[in-house]
């Protein structure tokens, strides 16, 4: 990842500091008026950024809307004429999981960068309310998390994809990638902030590629070999796919919904606090 250029980083953080030290004339630095102005703050400059950068914006959404056209395109008839179902109901969620998954690693990079340049250091002393900067990331990631799916669903609907189970459905189901993109996100954030140099973020970004090729959106979980089906099935892709095909097509959704709350809350808690003591050690310690 191409490091951010010294004098775009020296005029980032004077307009930043003015902005903080202007909200703490009205408020207390620890109070709970500062925290949602100093996250709201921080989550329009990450959001900014990433909208600036190229490489964030195709990992979000550039290469998850291309996977998805070729992934139809390739495969989508072989997959439709075997199961009898347009085969774009599996791709399109599939893809808009992988769309924030791959966001949040590339916002994790991004992260370590900060880390690495002292940027987060310099926040660190100004009179910032000290839960702002993880929470603003959770707030943009959660943004672009719904961003992406709303536009994967939107080529989704291009190649044949319906909301046949009404407006409801169609809202829960794109809560579903916001979800478990949230647990991914805390987790990334965790992996993040854990080590200086161990490349963790880009080991899961190949698990993440791996995954991508094991789960019930990319082929119906009995095309697998016997073996590894109970591994496809309830690994956390194939249960959020589950869910959201069932939400636009109907069928069972209980199973796939639970399993999928588990994942994603199981995620929030096993790395939350890693993610809360490796920023605030980031945030001390330069590297």
């Amino acid at each position: 990842m191409t490091a951010t250029p010294t004098h775009e980083r020296r005029e980032e953080s004077p307009i930043t500091e003015i902005t903080f030290h202007e909200t703490t004339e009205a408020y207390p630095e620890n109070s709970r008026q500062a925290l949602l102005t100093h996250s709201l703050l921080q989550t329009q400059r990450l959001l900014t950024r990433w909208v600036r950068d190229p490489f964030t914006m195709l990992q979000a959404i550039g290469y998850p809307a291309l996977m998805l056209i070729m992934f139809n395109a390739v495969l989508g008839i072989s997959v439709t004429r075997a199961t009898g179902i347009n085969a774009v109901y599996g791709y399109a969620p599939m893809i808009a999981l992988v769309g924030s998954m791959f966001g949040s690693i590339a916002s994790g990079m991004q992260l370590k960068e900060e880390w690495r340049n002292g940027l987060l250091s310099r926040f660190w002393i100004l009179p910032v309310h000290r839960a702002s900067g993880l929470i603003s990331r959770l707030l943009a990631e959660a943004v672009r998390i719904l961003l992406t799916t709303v536009l994967i669903l939107i080529v989704g609907v291009m190649l044949g994809f319906r909301f046949n189970q009404g407006p409801l459905a169609a809202v829960a189901l794109i809560l579903v990638p916001l979800l478990m993109g949230i647990g991914f996100a805390t987790m990334v954030t965790a992996l993040s902030v854990s080590a200086t140099k161990a490349p963790l973020v880009e080991l899961l970004s190949l698990i993440c590629s791996l995954l991508m090729f094991f789960n019930s959106g990319f082929v119906p979980t009995a095309a697998y070999p016997t073996w590894l089906q109970g591994f496809v099935e309830n690994q956390p892709m194939s249960t959020a796919i589950d869910s959201m095909k069932a939400l636009a097509l109907g069928g069972p959704i209980a199973e796939p919904l639970i399993k999928t709350i588990l994942w994603s809350v199981g995620m929030i808690v096993v790395f939350a606090w890693p993610a809360i003591r490796g920023y605030r050690r980031a945030a001390g310690t330069p590297i």
